[in-house]
């Protein structure tokens, strides 16, 4: 069991790397990560000897945020609430966290990954889908594979210019849940 201070320190590691891949992309410095945090380079190596842990791990904890997401969702009582819930929450990933969302979506390794969490979000999205179509709050013909395309086209405006990108990815989002209610 790891001691109290080491958890402490990689828990302020791993949110201070959340900050600085966020607004300064994936390859800030590591000084810079240890700085943020509060911490020596010696800790944050430390704790993750290689900046592609170090990503791997946040990426990690996005990814299981994102299942923590999905779980609510499907324990919405409300359809509509939960799927454009969804759609909405996955614009902000976008917007928040860019580059992160370049290496899981793309074809490198750390991506793949996490191809099993990837799938089990697939099909979280098909039972929210299902359950909107069911409660009639989605227009006739819209299936998940609709809203699949209104994720990607969401998802390929974050190579957008961070300026413009937070404008048109909230306008896009917007369209794609107003496209697909009833």
């Amino acid at each position: 069991m790891r001691r109290a201070d080491a958890r402490f320190n990689r828990d302020r590691v791993m949110a201070a790397a959340r900050e600085a891949f966020a607004s300064a992309g994936l390859e800030v410095p590591m000084r810079e990560v240890a700085r943020r945090a509060g911490v020596g380079v010696a800790t944050l190596y430390r704790h993750f000897p290689t900046r592609t842990e170090l990503v791997a791990a946040v990426l990690a904890e996005r990814v299981d945020d994102c299942g923590v997401r999905m779980r609510r969702a499907l324990d919405d009582p409300d359809p509509w609430r939960a799927l454009s819930g969804v759609v909405r929450e996955f614009a902000e990933r976008q917007i928040h966290d860019r580059e992160l969302n370049e290496v899981l979506l793309g074809p490198g390794e750390l991506g793949a990954a996490f191809q099993k969490e990837r799938r089990e979000h697939a099909q979280a999205l098909n039972v929210l889908v299902v359950r909107a179509r069911a409660a009639g709050v989605l227009r006739d013909g819209v299936g998940a594979d609709d809203v699949r395309a209104g994720l990607l086209a969401i998802a390929s405006l974050r190579r957008l210019p961070a300026t413009t990108s937070v404008r048109v990815i909230g306008l896009v989002a917007d369209l794609v849940v107003a496209g697909i209610r009833a």
